[in-house]
C-alpha cells in the first residue's frame, strides 16, 4: 500500500503546521484550517435545511478546523457538550457570498498557484448526508488526501433518514440544474486547472447527470478542464449509467464497487433487484464482462471492507483516501510550469478530442516565457494504492498498474 505523499509542505487552501513542529520543544501543535467553497441547493436562511431551496442556490465561504492529532480516516466529534477546536471537527468561520463573489472567491483563491495547485476539487455528497457531515467529511478528505488546490463542496437535501431514501432520489433530480451549473462556473474560470470530481452513493448518480447536461450544452469535458472523476460506491441502476457514460469520455471515469456495500444491496432491492454499479462483483465473470464493457477504470474494494455496512470505504479508510488524493494531487506535465495570474485570460470554449489531456495553460507570460511549448502529459495513472487490481482500465498512455487486466476496446 502506498504510503503518504512525501515533501508535501501544505494541505488544502490556507495555513498548515510543519509536521516537524509535532515534534519539537516549541509550541502545542494547533488545528488545521481547511477553506472550502459550498453551493448549497439545500434550503434555510444558511442553506443547511434537508429541503429544496427556493430562493436558488445559496454560496458561502466555510473554514473547517480539523483537530492537530486528528487520525486518517476519521470525523472527530464530541461524545457531549459543544465540540472543543482541540478535538473536535469545528465550523471557525463562514461568509455568505453571491454568486459572482463564489467565482471570484476561487479566482483569488488560484491566482498565484501553479501546477497541480491550480487544480479544484469538487465533492458530491450521498444520501442520508447532513449538511454538517458533507462539509466536515470534504475537509476531512483534503487533510487526509493532502489536496492543495481549492475543494469545493455542492450539497444537496439529501434526506437524514434512512426511511428517506425515495425522496432523496426526487431531491436528486431537482438538484442537477444546480450542479451543472457550478461546473460551468468552475470550467469559465480561465486559471482553473483541473477540475476533479469526486461523488459518493446516489451523489454518483447527480454528478454523471450534471455531466450529461453539460455535455448536451456543448461541453462535454468541461472546456478541457475535466479530470478525475471518482465515483465511489455509485447507486446507479447499470443500464442508466451505460446511458449517461455516451456523453461522458469513460477516460475520464474510476469507479470503486464493492459486492458487500449492503446500502447498494438494499438499494438494489428497492430498485427491483436492478443490479447497482457500485455493487457489482469484479469476480463474478457477467460482473466482469459488464465492467469491462464500460471502459472505465474499476476498483475492487471489498478487500478493505471493515465495518457492517461497507458504504463509506473511500473516505474512511486510510490506505484507499490516501491513494484518491495522490492520485487528484499529481502535478501534470503541462501544469508544472504554468502559474495562475488573476484576471489576465480568455477563455478558451474549444474542446479537445485528445485522451484526457493536462488542463489547458492559461496564456500568460509565466506558461509561456520560455517560448517552447510544453511538454505532452500522459494519461494519468488509476488511483495507486487501491488494494485490488483494476477491472479494464483503458490502455494508458505511460505506466500502467502492474496488476491490470488486459485492457480491451470499450463497447460504446
Amino acid at each position: 500500500m502506498t504510503a503518504l505523499l512525501a515533501g508535501c509542505v501544505s494541505v488544502g487552501v490556507p495555513d498548515v503546521s510543519s509536521v516537524g513542529d509535532m515534534f519539537s520543544s516549541g509550541p502545542a501543535p494547533q488545528p488545521n484550517q481547511i477553506a472550502i467553497f459550498v453551493a448549497s441547493v439545500r434550503n434555510g436562511e444558511n442553506g443547511a435545511s434537508n429541503e429544496m431551496s427556493h430562493n436558488g442556490t445559496h454560496y458561502s465561504l466555510q473554514t473547517i478546523s480539523i483537530p492537530p492529532h486528528h487520525k486518517i480516516g476519521q470525523i472527530e466529534r464530541p461524545t457531549f457538550g459543544k465540540p472543543n477546536p482541540m478535538h473536535d471537527f469545528v465550523v471557525s468561520s463562514r461568509r455568505d457570498l453571491k454568486e459572482q463573489s463564489f467565482r471570484n472567491g476561487i479566482a483569488t483563491h488560484i491566482s498565484g498557484r501553479i501546477g497541480s495547485n491550480r487544480d479544484v476539487l469538487l465533492y458530491v455528497h450521498g444520501f442520508n448526508t447532513s449538511y454538517n457531515e458533507a462539509r466536515f467529511r470534504l475537509a476531512q478528505i483534503v487533510q487526509d488526501g493532502r489536496f492543495g488546490g481549492v475543494p469545493v463542496l455542492f450539497t444537496w437535501p439529501s434526506s437524514d433518514s434512512l426511511l428517506g431514501y425515495e425522496a432523496a432520489r426526487e431531491t436528486a433530480a431537482a438538484s442537477r440544474d444546480g450542479l451543472a451549473s457550478v461546473l460551468r462556473d468552475l470550467s469559465e474560470l480561465p486559471d482553473v486547472g483541473r477540475i476533479h470530481i469526486l461523488a459518493h452513493s446516489l451523489g454518483t448518480w447527480l454528478t454523471m447527470e450534471a455531466l450529461r447536461e453539460r455535455a448536451i450544452a456543448g461541453s462535454p469535458d468541461l472546456h478541457g478542464k475535466l479530470g478525475l472523476v471518482m465515483l465511489a460506491a455509485p447507486d446507479i441502476d447499470l443500464s442508466v449509467f451505460r446511458e449517461q457514460l455516451s456523453h461522458v469520455d469513460p477516460r475520464h471515469i474510476s469507479v470503486l464497487v464493492s459486492s458487500k456495500d449492503k446500502a447498494l444491496s438494499l438499494s438494489s432491492w428497492l430498485a427491483g433487484d436492478r443490479p447497482r454499479l457500485g455493487a457489482l462483483d469484479p469476480h463474478k465473470p457477467s460482473d466482469r464482462a459488464a465492467l469491462r464493457r464500460l471502459g472505465v477504470k474499476v476498483y475492487n474494494l471489498a478487500p478493505e471492507s471493515t465495518g457492517f455496512i461497507g458504504h463509506g470505504m473511500y473516505a474512511d479508510v486510510p490506505a484507499v483516501v490516501r491513494s484518491i488524493g495522490m492520485q487528484i494531487g499529481e502535478a501534470r506535465l503541462q501544469d508544472e510550469n504554468v502559474q495562475a495570474v488573476l484576471g489576465k485570460n480568455p477563455i478558451d470554449p474549444s474542446v479537445t478530442s485528445t485522451p484526457l489531456p493536462a488542463a489547458r495553460a492559461p496564456t500568460t507570460p509565466a506558461a509561456t516565457a520560455s517560448g517552447a511549448p510544453a511538454p505532452a502529459a500522459a494519461v494519468p495513472a488509476p488511483v495507486a494504492a487501491v488494494p485490488a487490481a483494476p477491472v479494464a482500465p483503458p490502455a494508458p498512455v505511460g505506466a500502467a498498474p502492474a496488476a491490470a487486466v488486459p485492457a480491451t476496446t470499450p463497447a460504446h
